[in-house]
């Protein structure tokens, strides 16, 4: 073999390399998780896979996007809130693309974009509401925040699911002040119970009155029945109730028998002083 001969095959091994290459190149794998963006010469032909398709080179290009819910942690926030109590809160983002072709097309960087915007949104909705708003209600905040951001991802392909607030660090001396707060309100609490016990009991306790009042007989079984009551224990000494009508018609005769038995007072004469 001359050396024509060898350098033709030479250049032959070359271009089958080469177009080997050029195939293998081609040839794109997109998973399922995945959709590859084609632009050719410059204008967008679309989103294609999952799965496998040829790509020409030079001419196509593919970028690829990813559109699994991405988690995204929210930086704290310095805000002052309505009612001007400087607190830092941060939140936690989950979105996910669901237009791949405006991810690429309508933002230059969507993870970014996507990210400043919920760092405005959360300092912005946070300062318009007041402090025990937002510790107290935080599901409305969160749907707020979750709304107004998807808004503005909606012209990217973004859909934004779920904003929620982490966490929300306040002053001390604002913790002190809650603290208080919250003692007083319980010890409040605690008087309107004891003041609604004490109002139950006394009419109860009216209502055995009024009952006893009308029925005798039923003092006299709650006598018998604290006797009873007293007996169970171990005790050396019983205290009898006596009825207070028995005391009386004790009393009374006595004080009938005192009258009876004073001297009439004296009468002096018209004339003659007394003595």
């Amino acid at each position: 073999m001359n050396g024509s001969g060898v350098l033709l095959l030479a250049c032959l091994a070359m271009l089958a390399f080469l177009t080997l290459m050029v195939i293998l190149s081609s040839i794109k794998i997109v998973p399922e998780y995945e959709r590859g963006v084609i632009f050719r010469l410059g204008r967008l032909m679309g989103a294609r896979g999952p799965g496998l398709f040829l790509v020409v080179p030079i001419f196509e290009r593919m970028v690829r996007i990813d559109t699994r819910v991405i988690t995204m942690d929210v930086p704290a926030q310095e805000v002052i809130t309505l009612d001007n109590v400087t607190i830092k809160v941060n939140a936690v983002l989950y979105f996910q693309v669901l237009n791949p072709n405006w991810a690429v097309t309508k933002v230059m960087d969507y993870i970014r974009a996507t990210m400043q915007i919920a760092q405005t949104t959360l300092r912005s909705v946070v300062g318009q509401v007041e402090l025990d708003e937002l510790l107290a209600k935080r599901e409305k905040i969160n749907q707020k925040l979750q709304q107004i951001i998807d808004e503005q991802t909606e012209p990217w392909g973004i859909k934004v699911t779920i904003v929620e607030v982490k966490d929300v660090e306040l002053p001390q001396n604002m913790q002190r002040a809650m603290a208080k707060q919250a003692e007083a309100e319980r010890e409040k609490r605690a008087k309107l119970i004891h003041a609604e016990g004490e109002f139950q009991a006394s009419q109860v306790l009216a209502n055995a009155a009024d009952i006893m009042a009308r029925e005798p007989v039923t003092l006299q079984l709650r006598y018998l029945q604290t006797l009873t009551e007293i007996a169970v224990e171990k005790n050396s000494t019983i205290i009898f109730p006596l009825p207070i009508e028995t005391i009386k018609l004790f009393v009374d005769a006595a004080t009938r028998a005192t009258n009876a038995n004073a001297p009439a007072p004296r009468v002096a004469s018209p004339t003659r002083p007394l003595e």
